[in-house]
């Protein structure tokens, strides 16, 4: 009679190992991707049997994190720097994280170039402007928040920003970014001159600029 011998599944310990190192990636980036996984050489079929089991919560279309994550007052511009990576964080959305002014917008602000596809995002709320090549690429800074690499302008271009979009969130709003950029010292005169020229409002900024030297 034979004797049939049941040996180990390999392919068992190799998955378990593979779910070990997402869980790791997790823990590490906070925020997780179906990119990040393909460039560790990981299916993402992963992601989906760890969330189903309740060791990851996702976040929107292919972004998962860890459940219970201790996460900043600015998560949601690393969500969104993980889901729209060739986004940039700008207007009201730069004006709240680098504390300048009041403003406390319900959607994130985000620059894309004006070729640029619109991004499939379900949460959180987008609010995309369009920005021409100059002005795009121009005083861009990079903070790590939550793990994640996130791209914003930084406080003198952001004011020349809300000159620039004045019709679109309200001209009492750029002359109080402006102001507070200045009293809090977040930007030197030179750089509101010199984004103010990249963003074509010079001149709308000039009385502004020359009431507060």
């Amino acid at each position: 009679m034979a004797i049939l011998l049941h040996m180990p599944k390999e392919t068992t310990k190799k998955e378990t190992t593979k779910e070990e190192q997402v869980l790791d990636l997790a823990r590490k980036a906070k925020i997780l991707r179906v990119n990040d996984l393909s460039e560790k050489g990981i299916h993402p079929e992963h992601l989906r049997r760890l969330y189903q089991r309740g060791l990851l919560v996702r976040m929107g279309r292919g972004v998962y994190m860890l459940p219970n994550t201790s996460i900043s007052a600015n998560f949601s511009l690393a969500e969104v720097a993980k889901k729209v990576p060739r986004g940039i964080i700008c207007l009201l959305s730069a004006l709240r994280f680098h504390e300048i002014g009041t403003q406390s917008p319900s959607e994130v602000w985000i620059a894309l170039d004006r070729k640029a596809a619109r991004p499939r995002v379900d949460t959180p709320r987008l609010r995309v402007m369009r920005f021409s090549e100059a002005a795009f690429s121009s005083g861009v800074e990079t903070h790590k928040i939550d793990g994640v690499i996130v791209r914003l302008y930084c406080p003198a271009k952001t004011v020349a920003d809300c000159f620039k979009y004045r019709n679109k969130i309200g001209l009492d709003v750029a002359i109080e970014a402006l102001r507070e950029c200045r009293r809090s010292r977040k930007c030197k005169i030179d750089d509101l001159w010199k984004y103010g020229k990249i963003c074509r409002v010079a001149n709308v900024m000039r009385p502004y600029l020359e009431s507060i030297t």
